[in-house]
């Protein structure tokens, strides 16, 4: 089959390298960056699955910027285009995703289109109607940064999402999703579920609410143990030999951020519009909460210059989308305090108005306070210096 994959983020370019391993492929992106990279090979995220899939397995892989040629002969486009939660409209903005279709309905009708961005619950029925387009799916990932590929190989879960109650449309959703399991290792047999699109969407936004809330329970725990002296630690690990609640998803942070989190609990909070709740809101303002916490912590001990140390989400990462520390470092601003970067992925000596310095060495030394998501080796010889809630050392 010929497939065109429309966005080259982790999430397009993870399900471009599964498919072409079995399908022709053709990745699309404006980005002429990307594409320069591509075509060499080169990864253009951090993730060691990809790179090493790119560099040494027999894929049937192309990248293109050129849409038209890209989308006027293949059998379907798989659309992984990013979506941002639009404040303004406090809805998840949905555009990138509507021009992908509109350009794929001007130039091959005959496309099946399988929607794998992040879409508000109803959108994959309400765009399927308005635009008269019947071979439409919803098809949620559940990927990790870093791990994306990986989590393509052995997923959890494959989920096929109709919007309409059709034997075409079912027929087209059970195509779909063989075309995903022929990618996985052979050693996975990954539960595949049918359901209509609006049930599918919301299992992705469910999904990704869910874990928010349970980073949030444990950085409100540990917001606990930090101010009345306790050990954090052996809380968590206590709490954590409990099966019911595990290991998992429980390391403190500044907060959630990322890629997802942040946009689909909002995303999902607005969607419920007059429906009785109180979690969804709790979820989404805890975060605030916490990165206010975070910021009077630092307060207290009256530093002149507060040293971030890194942007990034978490280690092997280069994302730094909505990070939680970069809302806490312009709080610590508003509050007249000097902040400086240390970010090697960023070239740049400036980043959004602060500056960057890219010393080590000379960061440490200017810094009075060093705040940092994660721990690491670097850090050891300034731990005097180090703000961290960072418990386990992982991400």
């Amino acid at each position: 089959m010929k497939i065109a994959v429309a966005g080259a983020g982790y999430v397009g370019l993870s399900n471009a390298i599964l498919l072409a391993q079995h399908n022709q492929v053709i990745i699309v992106d404006p980005d002429i960056e990307k594409v320069k990279k591509l075509k060499m090979g080169i990864s253009p995220i951090i993730d060691i699955d990809i790179s090493d899939y790119l560099l040494h397995h027999s894929l049937n892989l192309s990248v293109t910027s050129d849409t038209v040629n890209a989308y006027k002969d293949v059998d379907c486009v798989i659309i992984a285009t990013p979506t941002d939660y639009c404040s303004k409209s406090n809805s998840i903005d949905t555009s990138t995703v509507e021009q992908v279709i509109s350009s794929v309905l001007k130039i091959n009708k005959a496309a099946k289109i399988v929607i794998k961005s992040t879409v508000p619950i109803g959108f994959t029925k309400r765009i399927a109607e308005s635009t008269g387009c019947s071979t439409i799916l919803f098809s949620p990932e559940f990927l990790r940064e870093g791990h994306a590929l990986y989590d393509c190989l052995y997923p959890s879960r494959i989920i096929i999402g109709i919007p309409f109650d059709s034997n075409d449309l079912k027929e087209l959703a059970q195509g779909i999703a063989a075309l995903l399991l022929a990618g996985t290792k052979s050693e996975c047999h990954p539960p595949v579920k049918f359901m209509g699109s609006s049930e599918a969407e919301s299992v992705k936004l469910f999904s990704n609410t869910f874990l928010a809330m349970r980073i949030s329970f444990f950085n409100e725990l540990d917001s606990y143990t930090e101010i009345m002296g306790l050990n954090t630690e052996d809380i968590i690990v206590g709490m954590g030999l409990d099966s019911r609640i595990g290991m998992y998803y429980n390391n403190p942070s500044f907060g959630y951020g990322g890629y997802c989190l942040p946009k689909d609990s909002k995303g999902l909070l607005a969607s419920f519009n007059d429906i009785p709740q109180d979690l969804m809101s709790a979820i989404v303002k805890s975060n605030e909460t916490r990165k206010n916490h975070i910021v009077f912590q630092i307060i207290k001990r009256s530093p002149k210059t507060v040293g971030i140390y890194r942007l990034v989400m978490k280690k092997d990462s280069d994302n730094f989308r909505a990070s939680s520390i970069q809302d806490i470092m312009k709080k610590l601003y508003m509050h007249g305090i000097n902040i400086i970067i240390h970010e090697p992925i960023i070239s740049n000596d400036q980043f959004d108005g602060f500056q960057v310095c890219n010393d080590f060495i000379e960061f440490a030394n200017r810094s009075d306070i060093i705040i940092a998501n994660r721990r690491s080796l670097e850090l050891k010889a300034f731990a005097d210096k180090v703000y961290t809630r960072d418990v386990f050392g992982k991400n």
